[in-house]
């Protein structure tokens, strides 16, 4: 990559239509059935040269501290492709909610596997696929985006149809949850299924996608983010108020979403609730363009 080509994409974010979560594997991990929809909430990423004398790439993530999963999508791009060009800087604008359960972080690791291999000249490598599930349970489907049944641990993701025009009143919380804790709460309770619970739910929801029905509002994470993070009731209970549509808590919290069938309808109520929910915002599903990369 020159000095001259800097390149730009954004990160959307998901919301989980439907989640549901059956008992720990031997090796520790939860199984999911879900059906994710990427949506236009979405961080903005810039990859350019590091200044003279960078000795390793760098990200720049400012108001975020801590481990950033957009370096390790690097790094593991450069151990699996032998990319060897000098060390390069990541910029990421949060716009999406942190610990939010929208996949914010797994999108912005997504999004640098896509830049680095855009400034490899590869766009569209395919060894993309295979880094992605090692970094994170939602990065599979942030490569992939759209709407899409997600099964296994996360790395099994089938494409779906466009579902049917609708906006989301998306309601996040100042408060955060760490996706371990949840599902800590979640075995503890206990509101996750037995292995045949699962298969037999599974069943019944390929089955409702396959005669064009909408997934069941259902998380059954939900329990846990609740009893985690009371304020997440009142979330759901403020939205469905507004007149939100099936409100429901997306991924593992604390952010909730509600359907409208109307933007305006959906933005009236965003700006009622704004007074108790500050970040309170309209989304739609993501078109496909807003994930592509660009010479900024």
């Amino acid at each position: 990559m020159t000095p001259a080509r800097v390149l730009h994409t954004r990160a959307p974010a998901k919301v989980n239509l439907c989640l549901l979560v059956g008992q720990p594997r031997g090796d520790g991990y939860h199984p999911l059935v879900s059906v994710f929809q990427a949506v236009d909430l979405a961080d903005d990423l810039r990859l350019e040269p590091a200044p003279a004398g960078t000795v390793a790439d760098e990200v720049s993530c400012p108001g975020i501290d801590g481990p950033n999963l957009a370096l390790a999508a690097l790094a593991a791009y450069r151990l699996a492709t032998g990319w060897d060009a000098p060390p390069v800087r990541l910029t990421i604008v949060k716009r999406v909610p942190v610990a939010a359960g929208m996949g914010g972080g797994s999108a912005d690791a997504a999004a640098a596997l896509r830049l680095a291999a855009h400034a490899a000249g590869r766009p569209g490598d395919p060894v993309l696929a295979e880094l992605a599930p090692p970094l994170g349970a939602d990065v599979p489907f942030s490569l992939a985006g759209g709407r899409a049944l997600v099964t296994g641990v996360g790395e099994t993701v089938e494409p779906l149809p466009p579902g049917p025009p609708a906006a989301l009143l998306v309601v996040p919380s100042a408060a955060r949850l760490k996706t371990p804790a949840v599902y800590r709460e979640a075995d503890r309770l206990p509101s996750v299924r037995s292995a045949d619970a699962l298969a037999a739910a599974e069943a019944g929801l390929r089955d409702r996608i396959a005669m064009g029905g909408a997934p069941p509002a259902v998380n059954d994470l939900e329990p846990a983010a609740r009893s985690l993070c009371p304020s997440v009731g009142a979330a759901l209970a403020d939205l469905a108020a507004a007149g939100a549509q099936t409100p429901l808590v997306s991924g593992s919290g604390p952010t909730v979403f509600g359907r409208f069938e109307d933007v305006e309808a959906a933005r009236a109520a965003a700006a009622g609730l704004r007074p108790r929910h500050p970040g309170a915002v309209v989304a739609v599903a993501a078109p496909p363009e807003l994930a592509e990369v660009r010479t900024a």
